[in-house]
């Protein structure tokens, strides 16, 4: 018996998704995003649609179906079920698509991931726990040089971290829009406020590369400053970024 040419063609496009979701979540157990899906199916429901109109003949055994149920009188109880299914299936299907989920992600992304409690840059090993800013004391002990520290802070800030973190530290710089994810908005109360100088010592000498899995999946694009920057000025540029954004670092005693 000959299977029709739009059952065919039904059929093939069945068989390609049913043989993606196999393959990925059977198989190789891999979740395909749903845009990814849907780019595939539009070139897969392309390409059948050419392959199955390739000449006139093909054409019209493939349209005779719906023809003939559109203009045939005797076939019209199945016309108003198919006229009456299709939109509320495809009506389901949408509101399937975009009604809010309330399940987790299948990976959570921490904005600000636990560090170690060790690191090792400069050729040193440095314990997080106990790690402080060296000029922090300068602040109530000799407000004047500590000024004049974050000053400098500042004039490394603005040569190398404002193009992303913007000149108001706020994730708004130059290249923010090109970066997935944005910069962190240093002004915002969940930021630089929540943390402590170490770990803002930490995720600047390591960079993205330095991120734990927690991170992912959008890893930071910020370089290693390691490479780039001495630890003094590490630290400088941590005191100008409290000073400016009016924020004092959490520390051991106030937990």
């Amino acid at each position: 018996m000959k299977i029709p040419r739009l059952l065919q063609a039904i059929l093939v496009l069945a068989g390609v998704y049913g043989g993606f979701v196999l393959v990925f979540d059977v198989i190789l157990e891999q979740v395909i995003p749903s845009s990814l899906l849907n780019m595939y199916m539009f070139f897969v429901v392309a390409g059948t649609y050419m392959v199955f109109t390739f000449n006139e003949e093909s054409t019209e055994e493939i349209v005779a179906p719906i023809k003939a149920l559109v203009e045939d009188p005797s076939k019209k109880m199945m016309r108003n079920v198919v006229f009456l299914v299709v939109p509320l299936f495809f009506g389901w299907f949408t509101f399937q698509q975009m009604k809010p989920s309330f399940e987790a992600p299948l990976e959570l992304r921490t904005i600000h991931p636990a560090p170690p409690s060790a690191v090792k840059v400069y050729g040193k090993r440095y314990n997080l726990l106990t790690l402080e800013n060296p000029f922090r004391k300068f602040e109530k002990e000799d407000p004047e040089k500590f000024a004049e520290l974050v000053r400098q802070g500042g004039a490394v800030y603005i040569k190398n971290c404002q193009y992303c973190h913007g000149d108001k530290l706020d994730g708004k710089g130059p290249y923010a829009q090109g970066l997935n994810p944005v910069p962190l908005n240093f002004q915002d109360i969940g930021t630089i406020a929540q943390l402590q100088e170490a770990y803002l010592f930490w995720r600047i000498t390591t960079g993205g590369p330095g991120l734990p899995k927690e991170a992912t999946p959008w890893l930071s694009a910020m370089p290693v400053w390691e490479n780039f920057l001495s630890e003094d000025e590490v630290w400088k540029v941590i005191l100008f970024l409290y000073d400016y954004t009016g924020y004092s670092p959490r520390s051991w005693e106030h937990e």
